[in-house]
């Protein structure tokens, strides 16, 4: 079968088939959906249909993220038994379940919210994991990583199809929230069903003998230092940019939904074909490129600051298609090099780690940016800058030392 990227084409059918099938795309459409339609709303059902304070609604739900981390090496042993599918719509069960708890949660109960938020955040960790191991067992070489880009672009379609269905729908009120946490649980569940069906599983006694003699899973720890830092840029559209344009620059909320519609856009389009484009060239160099393209977006961002309230939110705007492109080439890149560098039987634990280091550096980066913003530009993007081109300069080193030994 010809792959996408030796011809520097896009075969649509191959890219289905190298992305799992039909019958599994369909799964991570709907799963997407689902999860568009209540994921960006969770913290507004707290407070609203259940009442709780908007401090204690985001607690525990940055709770359930953190605690979420803790299944991640469970998951990853569980991968390398074999288990594909299985654990995908075990990803999808578990948030079916975050959801019921969701809508059983009385008026006030903080601890159920949180349990909810808890099982979601399971669900929500563990996914990427799951999904990467099983495109990894379909697909191999640079047809993986197309495959890896394709579910990434679908993936934020149907979440921004679901954003924006419910969005419209919240002039319901309550009622409309609470029946978005039931569409969202019926999503999950048809999507859970869809992916199971599949019934993939890579068994470890196929695996090579020379990968079995390779010891345990890589540990890679620069690329996952490095990764945390690299992750800011994907809470750069929904946290940073709003808080400057709104707080900084007193310029309309429009500019921030421009901007991340524009974001969902850009990486819907252009997560496939950059990935292909760039895939003549070593993966790691890539990520690298990467760091380099979002420092540059860092440093421009803050030249846009200065121009002040007149040209300063057309000047982000402007910049933060730099950043996207950046956002898009590192997407493109990290997932794909860690299920080239790590062994057949260990993968599951290396993309676990990664998983780790990515949930991680999400958790962490709303709180590093709120923290540097009231400190002034310099303070907020000099910092992200100078930790994103320190982290791309490991991860080319680390390429040397490799290429080395």
């Amino acid at each position: 079968m010809a792959t996408t990227t030796t011809t520097g084409k896009i075969r649509p059918r191959a890219l289905v088939r190298s992305s799992g099938g039909p019958r599994y795309a369909v799964a991570l459409a709907v799963d997407a959906l689902g999860t568009g339609l209540l994921r960006p709303f969770l913290l507004l059902y707290g407070v609203t249909v259940l009442q709780l304070s908007a401090p204690a609604t985001g607690i525990a739900m940055t709770a359930g993220v953190v605690v979420g981390l803790v299944c991640m090496p469970a998951v990853g042993r569980w991968l390398d038994r074999g288990a594909r599918s299985t654990v995908v719509a075990a990803s999808m069960l578990v948030r079916v379940l975050g959801v019921v708890l969701l809508l059983a949660t009385p008026t006030g109960h903080v601890w159920l919210f949180a349990t909810a938020a808890l099982f979601l955040g399971i669900g929500n960790q563990a996914w990427p994991a799951a999904h990467a191991a099983l495109v990894a067992t379909v697909a191999h070489g640079r047809e993986r990583d197309a495959a890896l880009a394709a579910g990434r672009a679908l993936r934020n379609a149907g979440m921004g199809i679901g954003a924006l269905l419910a969005t419209a729908a919240l002039a319901g009120g309550t009622t409309a929230l609470q029946a978005l946490a039931a569409v969202t649980g019926l999503a999950y569940l048809t999507a859970a069903a869809l992916a199971w069906s599949v019934h993939l599983r890579a068994c470890p006694a196929d695996t090579p003998a020379k990968d079995a003699d390779d010891g345990p899973a890589p540990r890679m720890r620069t690329l996952l230092a490095a990764n945390v830092v690299y992750v800011f840029c994907l809470n750069v559209p929904e946290i940073a940019l709003p808080l400057i344009l709104v707080t900084q620059l007193h310029a309309s909320p429009v500019w921030s939904a421009a901007i991340f519609v524009a974001n969902t856009v850009l990486v819907v389009t252009l997560q496939v074909p950059v990935t292909v484009l760039l895939s003549r060239y070593s993966r790691r160099a890539v990520l690298a490129l990467a760091g380099v393209v979002l420092t540059a977006s860092y440093l421009g961002f803050l030249a846009a600051t200065s121009l002040g309230d007149g040209w300063g939110a057309p000047a982000v705007a402007a910049v933060s298609v730099v950043c996207t492109i950046g956002e898009i080439i590192y997407a493109g890149s990290a997932t794909a090099l860690v299920t080239a560098l790590a062994p057949a039987h260990a993968m599951g634990r290396a993309l676990a780690r990664f998983e780790l280091s990515t949930g991680f550096g999400l958790a962490v980066s709303p709180a590093v940016i709120t923290a540097l913003a009231p400190h002034g530009p310099a303070a907020l993007w000099g910092s992200l800058g100078a930790a994103t081109l320190l982290s791309a300069s490991a991860v080319a080193t680390e390429k040397d030392q490799e290429t080395r030994l």
